[in-house]
């Protein structure tokens, strides 16, 4: 089976889609597929992988292919393989654009629909589903950058225009600090800042809207941070709950990818009665997205009353040997390699 490999892409998690994608590349069974590798650089621009495969799996993080070809016609590329395996993280991979593409030339490809990878990287109108779906969510406010100032919206998505200084005392009404400030197309904690107070919060604000015009910002909630992988189409299966330590005050870019203090901890150090609930809440808000093939999905169990918070779905999440998606499947006897096997599978049943 012709397999092929997309990683790179336009979006700030560029680096981070080629350490999965190479991951990807390493651990698919040879023996089962033939690969390949295409990158897409930070321009948008596609290339072939040219040379032998063994020397693109020697890549170190950081590191970009540079034995490449340059496609001139990515239909065409794309068309002569069987099955599509994108390992592109945030916009222009897994907001639905390219699931788009995959569509329209009627190519099977792995993961999410349009629809899913949309709705979960919209933090926005990921919140919006999950209310109608029931599920329990922080405090949150939404504002949107526009041209003269923000555009404060409300629950009803009714609209009104104000200063930032403006803004930024109608939130204080409505959230207590400390809170955060998140763009609402973002991934990897791109952007993301807690605010202590106004002057943080007016700062933060300017901050994300340098990601994203649509901003939220959400209450702290104090307790763990845990995460639950998914697995399927409409048979959906839930990982073990894997916990975040970040050694910093939370899980930021660089708690995530530079700080090697910060570490994970499977399985998450919560009551059985609590992991069963995370797990059911897990395949409810993937099915509520109409999720297909695979999702991360976090959440928060507040400090004292155990109480669950979804956080947020990630529709294509880190892939590396070290990201938690495998890890939480291995914890459950689900080997790299089988889980790849198994996602290859679910997009070829056309389900």
């Amino acid at each position: 089976m012709k397999i092929c490999v997309i990683f790179g892409g336009i979006s700030t998690e560029h680096d981070i889609s080629i350490a999965s994608g190479i991951s990807v590349i390493k651990n698919l069974n040879k023996e089962k597929y033939e690969i390949q590798p295409i990158y897409i650089d930070e321009k948008g621009e596609w290339y072939k992988y040219a040379k032998d495969i063994k020397k693109i799996e020697e890549l170190n993080f950081g590191e970009k292919p540079k034995e490449l070809e340059k496609i001139e016609n990515i239909v065409k590329t794309i068309k002569d393989n069987d099955v599509i395996f994108p390992v592109l993280h945030g916009i222009g991979g897994e907001d639905g654009s390219i699931q788009g593409l995959f569509t329209i030339i009627n190519k099977p490809y792995v993961g999410c629909g349009i629809l899913a990878s949309s709705i979960g990287m919209d933090k926005i109108y990921t919140k919006a589903i999950f209310e109608k779906a029931g599920l329990n969510q922080a405090k949150y406010e939404y504002i949107r950058k526009s041209k003269k100032g923000y555009i404060y919206v409300d629950k009803n998505f009714n609209e009104e225009k104000y200063t930032l200084e403006k803004v930024c005392k109608k939130i204080e009404k409505n959230i207590k600090y400390p809170m955060f400030i998140k763009p609402s197309n973002s991934g990897s904690s791109v952007g993301i800042n807690k605010a202590k107070n106004y002057k943080e919060l007016k700062k933060h604000i300017e901050y994300a809207s340098k990601f994203d015009r649509k901003i939220i910002i959400e209450e702290e909630i104090k307790g763990k941070e845990v995460e639950c992988a998914v697995l399927g189409n409409e048979n959906v299966i839930a990982s073990n709950i894997g916990e975040i330590i970040p050694e910093e005050e939370f899980y930021s870019f660089d708690a995530k990818y530079n700080d090697i203090r910060s570490r994970t901890l499977i399985p998450a150090e919560i009551p059985k009665k609590v992991s069963k609930e995370i797990r059911n809440e897990a395949i409810k808000a993937f099915k509520s997205i109409d999720g297909k093939g695979l999702s991360r999905v976090d959440f928060f169990v507040e400090e004292e009353t155990n109480k669950i918070y979804i956080n947020e779905i990630n529709t294509l999440p880190g892939f590396t040997k070290i990201s938690m998606y495998p890890k939480l499947f291995e914890q459950i006897g689900i080997t790299y390699e089988q889980l790849l096997d198994k996602l290859i599978e679910l997009c070829t049943l056309g389900t």
